[in-house]
């Protein structure tokens, strides 16, 4: 019996001592060498500059009346609130004594100097693909050419024994990729570069990619069906960017995709949500050739039939909305009221300015949250060469009850062949409890 005790208690210190090892050692780093760099040239900062445009760094990490990248953003989880934190080259709150292996293990591996794990709120688990080159860049454009801010990070509001951050080594370990991206010899040099800059700081699987009951995104890659295949998300709903021809991209060309990212809007849709914070600082900064290799990618995602439903054909309702005919049709008069002028009595919008309802991707999928937050917040301001939107989605927070939107969303969900879910009363006073109104005054990183 004695023997046998110590050997399982030589067994749990094994093994406690390596699991101790595994969750506190820094993973490695290609940088580990570097020692101190020269002053990066003006090339140098103009690509770093250009990935930070990728990766959308600001919309996370600044406050619409803050300083770029001085952090303090709120994110919403189901354990907690946890804040963005401060990212720029001051040494008391933010990066300013990391070195370039330091910067490299918190942005690809979610490790800091310290040891502490971060959430996966940062897409490390995509950031982890991105290039040593990309990344060495990227660290001289935050270190010399972003403003140092004085601005104290904020605790998380995540209650013991689930802020615990050790069980996040093994998380990482479970779910989150090796090495950077990898070249797919049997496409093109397009599809690559688009597949490198949607999975890896692009990030967009990180919103579009529904996730596990462990909080992992199903799918990295073009591997797994559902990658890109649209999820809930904090009080949004991210549509497919697979061929659905339903509720993903199915009905859009690469020249569609283009002239979204590029300009916010093309005849399908306008930007909205979190995605109008993406184009605002992102999309619209990037290159044209980069935006066209994502367009050329995301066509080669192949859609899910049976995921995706029976194709939506357009149904002229009869008679017109807001007829006396549909007077006795819940939400037919508010839409006539409220809605018609802008999106038209038809649903089709006033292309490329308001986009239609009728076949929107919103209006045919099971989750009616994007349209239920966007009709009680409206929507952030779309700023374009840093001239603002003039055809803001306004605020029906004050002028709407919880019961006419619900009677509004669900008439445009029936209406002109749309097939998506009706929507209730409760769903909606549930984000109307836990949501704000757009900002008019959104995030605007100017271009030096």
């Amino acid at each position: 019996m004695k023997k046998l005790l110590l050997v399982l208690l030589l067994i749990i210190v094994v093994v406690g001592g390596g699991l101790l090892w595994f969750v506190n050692h820094k993973p490695g780093s290609p940088f580990e060498t570097a020692g101190t760099l020269p002053l990066p040239s003006t090339e140098v900062l103009a690509r770093g500059e250009a990935v930070a445009r990728q990766a959308d760094c600001v919309a996370c990490h600044s406050l619409p009346d803050g300083k770029p990248y001085a952090g303090g953003l709120e994110m919403g989880t189901p354990l907690g609130a946890i804040f963005a934190t401060n990212i720029t080259p001051d040494k008391e709150n933010g990066i300013g004594n990391y070195s370039l292996a330091d910067f490299d293990r918190a942005v690809r591996h979610g490790v800091t100097p310290d040891g502490e794990r971060l959430y996966p709120a940062m897409p490390y688990p995509s950031y982890v693909k991105m290039s040593d080159e990309d990344i060495r860049d990227l660290y001289a454009y935050f270190m010399h050419q972003v403003q140092p801010a004085a601005v104290a990070n904020r605790a998380s509001g995540i209650e013991w024994p689930m802020n615990m951050r050790w069980p996040l080594a093994l998380w990482n370990a479970v779910f989150v990729p090796s090495g950077t991206y990898a070249q797919k010899p049997q496409q093109d040099a397009q599809w690559n570069r688009g597949a490198y800059l949607v999975q890896a700081a692009g990030h967009c699987g990180a919103c579009h990619t529904p996730r596990s009951v462990t909080m992992n995104e199903k799918a990295l890659d073009e591997g797994g069906s559902a990658f890109l295949s649209g999820a809930l998300l904090d009080g949004w709903y991210a549509p497919s960017l697979r061929q659905d021809v339903n509720t993903g991209l199915g009905r859009w060309s690469e020249e569609d995709i283009f002239q979204f990212l590029k300009n916010g809007r093309n005849q399908h849709a306008v930007v909205f949500g979190s995605m109008a914070e993406a184009y605002n600082n992102s999309t619209q900064f990037m290159s044209d050739d980069d935006l066209k290799a994502i367009g050329h990618y995301l066509k080669s995602l192949p859609g899910d039939a049976s995921r995706d439903g029976t194709p939506w054909v357009y149904a002229a309702a009869a008679p017109a909305q807001g007829q006396a005919g549909t007077r006795g049709t819940p939400g037919s008069a508010t839409y006539a009221a409220k809605c018609g002028f802008c999106h038209g009595t038809d649903g089709r919008g006033r292309s490329p300015w308001i986009p239609p309802l009728a076949g929107s991707p919103a209006s045919l999928i099971e989750h009616a949250d994007s349209q239920i937050n966007v009709t009680l917040n409206g929507s952030a301001r779309v700023v374009t060469a840093g001239v603002p939107d003039a055809y803001r989605m306004p605020s029906f927070r004050q002028q709407l009850s919880d019961r006419e939107i619900a009677d509004v969303l669900t008439y445009v969900r029936s209406t002109w062949g749309n097939h998506g879910d009706h929507v209730t009363q409760q769903e909606v006073n549930a984000l109307r409890q836990h949501t704000d109104p757009a900002s008019s005054t959104p995030i605007i990183l100017q271009m030096r």
